[in-house]
């Protein structure tokens, strides 16, 4: 430790002349801890938010999904399905159809997307884990059943049925015929298919899907082997981007291959661009925590003129003197920055265990969900040790103009 640094360590804690240098001081330790946890809290809560969305679209999206470059569907192979599942990491494969459909319940009607999904989609996503009445299934002997976002089962006022029972009325599905038709032939292809359940995961998805066999969807569509994707489940220990390389390798350009992330990127682009643009508003609530350092640092200043004075007496540098007050306002801002860090830290516990604040209205969380990540302490550290440093600055270019001549009082 250079002797300018235990020069200022000195001035901290020592006990000043005047009671309202200590009451300053002390205002603005409390002003960088409350800035501090702040920022803290600010980014946990986002992060919050970030892990809840990310968990409920992976009920629904796959860890990986394959889908055409160019338009909507493509046509798969055993072939291609066994070179996919021959990847190191592939654990299961799910084909799916998509499209827009009409939906016609006793007197009710609307438009939604048609997800027709194989054996194997339960496997790839965690759809069986947001059912919120009847049972997953898709058929049921011969019958084909669907199972409905909730929102779409309101709109449609469809009575989802127990488990065992079975829906009375069947629900009507229309698909526009792809093929030219003649002026008396029918439009659209009509299917019949009875609900089995309904499931909730995020108003998006809620709202529009409605989910069949793979089967029905390409009965309906007119397809033989199409789908618009395929979904992929990975192992345990996999690695996606690891996994994904080696995917496009094996496809080629004729493919988009996309993770969780890459499914949902202008959302998540957008919710991460609403957290740095709160953590750049209350930063800026730093800057007046920074005059408080300034008004701070130059009572200090003032206290120690006939300190200053001697030391330049006896040899002291100017950029000495100006490194010593520096370092004060350095050190006095890590003082808030570590009591802050212990404040967020409190609040937190606070918030995960009692849930404090509540969220409003109804919504799948009942308090404010918060998620700490050790890197963002990092972030708020420099940037409130960088403020306070900059705030330093002019009480420290005061100090070094002292005259080193000693006034008697």
């Amino acid at each position: 430790m250079n002797w300018s640094m235990r020069v200022a360590l000195r001035y901290l804690f020592a006990k000043k002349s005047r009671n309202v240098i200590n009451i300053i001081t002390g205002i603005a330790i409390f002003g960088v801890s409350v800035g501090a946890a702040a920022l803290v809290l600010v980014l946990s809560v986002f992060n919050g938010f970030e892990d809840l969305i990310t968990s409920m679209y992976s009920n629904f999206d796959p860890e990986v999904k394959i889908s055409p470059v160019k338009g909507k569907t493509f046509e798969v192979d055993s072939t291609l399905l066994k070179q996919i599942k021959g990847i190191d990491g592939v654990a299961f494969v799910s084909q799916t159809l998509e499209e827009v459909a009409f939906f016609e319940y006793s007197s009710n009607q609307e438009f939604g997307l048609l997800k027709g999904v194989d054996q194997h989609y339960s496997s790839v996503t965690h759809i069986d884990t947001i059912i919120n009445d009847g049972r997953y299934q898709l058929k049921r002997g011969n019958t084909q059943m669907a199972v409905l976002g909730y929102g779409m089962a309101v709109k449609l006022q469809i009575a989802i049925p127990t488990e065992q029972a079975m829906a009375i009325d069947p629900m009507a599905v229309y698909m526009p015929k792809r093929r030219q038709t003649s002026f008396f032939e029918e439009k659209f292809r009509k299917r019949f298919i009875y609900p089995a359940a309904s499931f909730s995961v995020q108003q998006e998805y809620d709202s529009q899907y409605i989910i069949t066999s793979l089967e029905f969807a390409r009965s309906l569509l007119g397809y033989d082997n199409e789908v618009s994707a395929l979904e992929i489940k990975l192992n345990n220990n996999a690695e996606p981007s690891v996994v994904i390389n080696q995917l496009k390798k094996q496809l080629g350009s004729g493919f988009k291959i996309q993770n969780q992330y890459e499914q949902q990127e202008s959302f998540l682009k957008l919710m991460k661009m609403e957290k740095w643009l709160s953590f750049a508003i209350v930063g800026l609530m730093m800057i007046l925590v920074a005059f408080n350092i300034i008004g701070a640092l130059w009572m200090i200043v003032l206290e120690k003129e006939k300190d200053i004075a001697i030391l330049k007496s006896m040899g002291a540098l100017d950029t000495s003197i100006r490194n010593i007050f520096l370092n004060e306002g350095l050190l006095l801002t890590i003082l808030g920055i570590g009591s802050g860090f212990i404040l967020a830290l409190l609040l937190y516990g606070a918030q995960k265990t009692l849930g404090l604040i509540k969220m409003p209205g109804s919504f799948v969380v009942s308090a404010y969900p918060i998620s700490l990540r050790w890197d963002d302490f990092l972030i708020v550290g420099l940037t409130v040790a960088a403020i306070g440093l900059i705030a330093s600055i002019l009480p420290a270019m005061r100090a070094q103009r002292v005259s080193g001549i000693i006034r008697e009082e």
